[in-house]
């Protein structure tokens, strides 16, 4: 890859670093209050180290078999902490028991309890995110949150998963509908706030901290609903190659 482009990314992420701290201004916080998480999947790997270089620390992958060569790769560089952001299928919850700093995609319960076993024997605690889908779509995942009348039962639905010892649950995600306009993204964003401060009424004890929301056409919008987290890959890494 060209030097060339190698230092677009860097003044990408710079960019981007920059529109999230404005964003973040805008909503009566401190850019610090939210952490940029860049996308990695399928990215490779000559970009994802230009990225580091330029000052990322926190790097998110769909796939987690996919992060295992990239996590070798980095590992004489600066400390990373890689965020699994993709749908987790069970049978590959060992990789990140094993080798992710934190989870945004729990969608089950089945799938928590699978975690928590593995979790256990480990000796380690899992930061997590509990996954929702508040725009309704049936190709997503995530318990689902677009009708808030039912909340109170999905209040009951998620419990159990608050009394794993193992996971952390630290707030919620979601993947809202596709909008080309962010504005008109705005309402889910909204929604998942408001979910997560009526879970935070309905289970005082817990930590409902975090809201990672927001992607490279929507980031600056759902910062200002109230995201925490915002995971960007193509504003800063460019289109995924092929």
């Amino acid at each position: 890859m060209e030097t060339a482009d190698l230092t677009t990314i860097a003044e990408r992420y710079h960019r981007v670093q920059a529109r999230v701290a404005q964003a973040a201004r805008r909503s009566g916080r401190t850019p610090e209050a939210v952490r940029l998480v860049v996308v990695v999947k399928a990215q490779p790997i000559e970009r994802i180290r230009a990225v580091v270089a330029a000052g990322a620390r926190d790097l998110g992958e769909n796939y987690p078999e996919q992060a295992l060569p990239k996590m070798q790769a980095l590992q004489d560089g600066p400390p990373v902490r890689w965020h699994m952001i993709g749908h987790l299928q069970r049978r590959k919850t060992r990789i990140v028991v094993q080798h992710f700093h934190m989870l945004h995609s729990l969608d089950s319960v089945p799938l928590a309890q699978r975690l928590e076993r593995q979790l256990a024997q480990a000796g380690r605690v899992l930061p997590t995110l509990l996954e929702f889908n508040v725009g309704g779509e049936a190709q997503k995942h995530g318990w689902p949150a677009h009708d808030e009348r039912a909340w109170p039962a999905l209040a009951d639905a998620i419990a159990p998963v608050l009394d794993l010892p193992h996971l952390q649950v630290q707030g919620l995600m979601t993947v809202p509908p596709w909008r080309a306009d962010p504005e008109e993204v705005r309402p889910f964003f909204r929604r998942l706030r408001r979910l997560r401060d009526f879970l935070a009424r309905r289970f005082p004890r817990s930590t409902w901290e975090h809201l990672s929301m927001g992607m490279s056409h929507d980031f600056e919008v759902a910062i200002e609903e109230g995201a925490t987290f915002v995971r960007i890959g193509s504003a800063i890494l460019g289109p995924r190659p092929g």
